[in-house]
């Protein structure tokens, strides 16, 4: 775990150290090669996806809020490879790489930045409110710990329909770092330990809550040990590192499915660009950006692939050619995709029908003379 780096006087100057990242060529010795390969083709994907995404914006493809998972990919890959299908998973607004991997399609998921009525939340949603509940993903949440209260409530509601096992169904709930400040995540914190629910905490720390630092924000800036008021176990693992990010959330999960009680992991991941499509990202040194560089996680595994035998240069550009096209597809189909209708300005207004709901649109008349 990572060791605190700064004093108190020298907080707030610059984010803190990454946790130590791996660049060697080791891989746990019962790994199977096609499985690592597997998370490189995924991370390849999502940083194509986001990249792609970014230039969509730029060219008013996607309006709203755009927040990305470029440097992040790692943690991403290795926290849904942890989960399982049955699972429920709730999440922040940088969402879009949870989707992908969560089972969502990259045109549905293209589709919803664009807008259309073929994006996963039918266009309603955009970048920040993914949704599917075929994967069990249930947002998407554009409010700072949003999503909070409602995956301790989920994980109560899991209480009462399943008991403890391996196959038992429990909650993630992902959140970045700043999200650990406000008083939802304390009360949520407070009632999961209460009600021993089956919930994991993810506080994804990519050391900036907008422009602030972690250690110019939080009393506490170790995140992973904030569950200790509540007795709630937590863990800090390296976010560069997939199979570090997969085993600490596996061993969070066990927790809170074979004892169905929660924990806390936090998951060091720099992010490589402002906090969202239009931040520059001005308050960052360049010294900073070159450390956030250097723990970009996709090098990284890429160089810790090549230089363990198990894929040579060919293999590695047909992957990253393989997402191109798959990301070119995805824009294509959101391009062609057709544009909610006026009429539809109501629908999935309510999840079952409501007495006197709104359905007169603008320039209607308020009453009809027969």
């Amino acid at each position: 775990m990572a060791e605190r780096r700064k004093s108190a006087a020298a907080r707030g100057k610059e984010p803190a150290a990454p946790a130590k990242t791996g660049d060697s060529g080791h891989f746990p010795a019962d790994e199977p090669p096609e499985r690592l390969l597997g998370y490189y083709a995924d991370m390849v994907l999502i940083r194509k996806f986001e990249l792609s995404a970014d230039q969509m914006y730029k060219r008013a493809k996607i309006g709203g809020y755009c927040h990305l998972n470029l440097g992040e990919e790692a943690t991403v890959v290795g926290l849904m490879d942890a989960l399982q299908p049955s699972d429920y998973l709730f999440t922040n607004y940088r969402d879009h790489g949870y989707a992908l991997m969560r089972g969502m399609t990259p045109g549905a998921v293209m589709a919803e930045l664009f807008g259309k009525s073929t994006g996963v939340s039918k266009g309603r949603g955009g970048s920040m409110h993914m949704f599917d509940t075929a994967t069990r993903m249930m947002g998407g949440y554009g409010i700072v710990g949003g999503q909070l209260p409602p995956a301790t409530g989920a994980a109560l509601a899991l209480t009462y329909r399943s008991r403890p096992g391996p196959d038992a169904e429990v909650v993630m709930c992902q959140m970045g770092d700043g999200t650990t400040n406000i008083g939802a995540f304390h009360e949520s914190l407070n009632l999961a330990a209460v009600w021993n629910l089956p919930i994991v905490y993810v506080i994804v720390n990519n050391r900036l809550g907008m422009g602030t630092t972690v250690e110019a924000a939080a009393g506490e800036p170790e995140l992973y040990k904030r569950g200790c008021s509540y007795r709630i176990p937590g863990e800090r693992v390296d976010g560069t590192d997939v199979v570090a990010v997969r085993e600490g959330a596996g061993r969070a999960l066990d927790r809170a499915r074979l004892e169905r009680k929660p924990a806390l992991l936090e998951v060091m991941s720099y992010r490589l660009r402002g906090h969202s499509v239009v931040d520059p990202a001005r308050y960052r040194s360049a010294a900073d950006v070159e450390t956030a560089q250097a723990a970009d996680p996709l090098p990284l595994l890429r160089r810790r692939l090549l230089a363990a035998g198990l894929m040579d240069e060919a293999r590695a550009q047909d992957i990253e050619s393989e997402a191109d096209k798959k990301v070119a597809a995805a824009v294509a189909f959101a391009d062609s995709s057709p544009d909610p209708t006026p009429d539809q300005l109501f629908d999935y207004a309510y999840a079952s029908p409501v007495a006197n709901a709104a359905h007169a649109l603008p320039g209607d008349p308020a009453v009809v003379i027969p």
